[in-house]
């Protein structure tokens, strides 16, 4: 009987379930969406039931797929970071998890700067107090809801949440964790100083372990609602870029992943816990034991694009539902008859605010430089060229950092889109490798269920075997190199005029 290994990514729209044999091909998968609800401009929750039922769901087509229960030996759980889920004594959800990419809690990352000093905060946690991650989440709740936070018993990550519904243990691993500004990054464990300047305490927060370690087994009640043995090992898993970097084999220094998701990321290892003391990028721990990872962030990479195309492109959107196309790639193909550069037009990709390199909960998207012979085509293709730019600015800050890259990989869905591959390698002037497994966070999880059920003895032996993919090289063209390196002056030049005007914007 051959052996499988779940993987389980709890994303922004939807769970991806995976079932992955030990020599890492995909025997079977499925996706189950949910919504995401937006109550006033700049916040996003969710309902951790419908993450929860969406799991049992896409488990159970997994298994009724021809695979038998037996086969599978292990689970890794990866999944959305940052993501708040309060829980009262008796387990219940408290109110709708804030996630990722809400924006609410500016005025609590001024308190947590104005208590524990942004200087002070980096050497602690190696992370600025930025408004998507979950200790101002926690104090937003005890500054607007509180009989809420007086119920709180446990503050639990979107897949840890799913953890503790299968296995009834709460865990939580290094990766995700670095993401709470709870976490002391350098030495992997919770910050007994944030704690206490913040009043948070320590039986609040899950046990923390390396991603590949086991935490638990599949209990009775999980085995019931997903079909799943009883026993079965589950792993502590990781936050979805860690995860996603192990499903592609970004293991070592020097290698990186650029991925085009919901957000865009741009991911490298590292053998030390480096930090950029300005707090531009983030210093998390890696889901490699003994590794950490830098990372800068676009908050609305492919969530820019799928605005466009909600937005904009309705009639792109109704010829594909009559083709069976897929509309981005009728926006695609439009975007390639407009010349780099856009003809003078510039887009900023802020829709969620910015993390990297601004930090500004405030920043909003801009088009800039509009003309009457833009058309459609051409906004579509300057939202794809702003992603670029933003993420060129991560690339920017690693090389001030001395990081030198010689194998950067790209992924995520907008990695599919061939005419943004090319924009990207033009914008940084780098040759990029497309990776052709596009399921990196939840076959990265399924790699780290594979670990924790002893089928490898460690990561790095799992990745040569399970990571090892035929890549497509895209080279930059160098006449759009330098075409580029003009508008990115310009696009760098755009922010910094705006910024205030942002603000007053929020406040109307």
């Amino acid at each position: 009987m051959q052996e499988l290994y779940l993987g389980i990514d709890i994303g922004t729209t939807g769970v991806k379930v995976l079932a992955v044999d030990r020599e890492g091909n995909i025997a079977a998968e499925s996706t189950r969406e949910y919504p995401l609800h937006v109550p006033r401009p700049g916040w996003a929750e969710q309902n951790p039931e419908d993450w929860y039922q969406a799991t049992c769901s896409a488990v159970n087509d997994v298994l009724n797929s021809g695979i038998i229960a037996e086969q599978i030996k292990g689970v890794g759980l990866t999944g959305q970071m940052h993501g708040s889920v309060f829980l009262d004594k008796h387990g219940k959800v408290i109110r709708e998890a804030i996630l990722w990419c809400d924006q609410r809690t500016a005025d609590q990352c001024e308190q947590i700067n104005n208590i524990v000093g942004e200087k002070k905060l980096i050497e602690l946690v190696s992370n600025p107090a930025l408004a998507g991650f979950t200790a101002p989440k926690i104090l937003w709740l005890k500054d607007n809801e509180p009989e809420n936070y007086q119920r709180v018993a446990k503050v639990l990550l979107p897949k840890d949440y799913i953890s503790w519904r299968l296995t009834g243990g709460f865990a939580t691993d290094v990766s995700d964790a670095s993401g709470m500004l709870l976490l002391d990054v350098v030495n992997r464990r919770w910050s007994n100083d944030i704690l206490a300047a913040l009043d948070i305490p320590e039986s609040w927060l899950a046990e923390v372990f390396e991603s590949p370690e086991a935490v638990g087994k599949i209990n009775a009640t999980g085995a019931e609602d997903t079909g799943l043995i009883e026993g079965t090992t589950v792993a502590a898993g990781a936050g979805d870029n860690a995860a996603g970097a192990v499903g592609n084999g970004i293991v070592k220094s020097g290698m990186a992943t650029v991925s085009l998701g919901t957000s865009g990321v741009i991911f490298t290892p590292s053998e030390t816990p480096a930090v950029d003391e300005a707090g531009r990028l983030h210093t998390f721990c890696h889901a490699v034991p003994g590794q950490w990872h830098l990372m800068g962030v676009t908050m609305a990479a492919g969530g820019s694009m799928r605005w466009f195309r909600d937005t904009l492109s309705g009639e792109e959107t109704t010829v594909a539902k009559l083709t069976g196309k897929d509309p981005y790639e009728y926006i695609s193909d439009e975007a390639a008859l407009v010349p780099p550069g856009c003809e003078g037009l510039v887009f900023l990709p802020y829709l969620s605010g910015e993390r990297t390199p601004h930090a500004d909960p405030y920043a909003r998207g801009v088009f800039v430089g509009m003309n009457l012979k833009h058309n459609k085509g051409h906004l579509g293709r300057a939202v794809m060229e702003g992603v670029a730019f933003s993420q060129k600015d991560t690339l920017e800050i690693m090389a001030q950092l001395g990081i030198k890259l010689d194998d950067l990989r790209i992924t995520g869905g907008g990695a599919r889109s061939p005419v943004w591959r090319q924009i990207m390698a033009d914008v940084f002037g780098l040759n990029l490798n497309v990776m052709q497994n596009s399921n990196g966070p939840a076959y990265g999880a399924a790699v780290l269920g594979s670990v924790a059920a002893s089928a490898y003895s460690s990561i790095d032996e799992a990745v040569k075997v399970i990571a090892n993919q035929q890549m497509e090289k895209v080279t930059p063209q160098q006449k759009n190199i330098e075409l580029y390196n003009k508008m990115y002056g310009i696009y760098v030049d755009v922010y910094p005029p705006l910024k205030s005007i942002f603000k007053r914007l929020n406040n109307i």
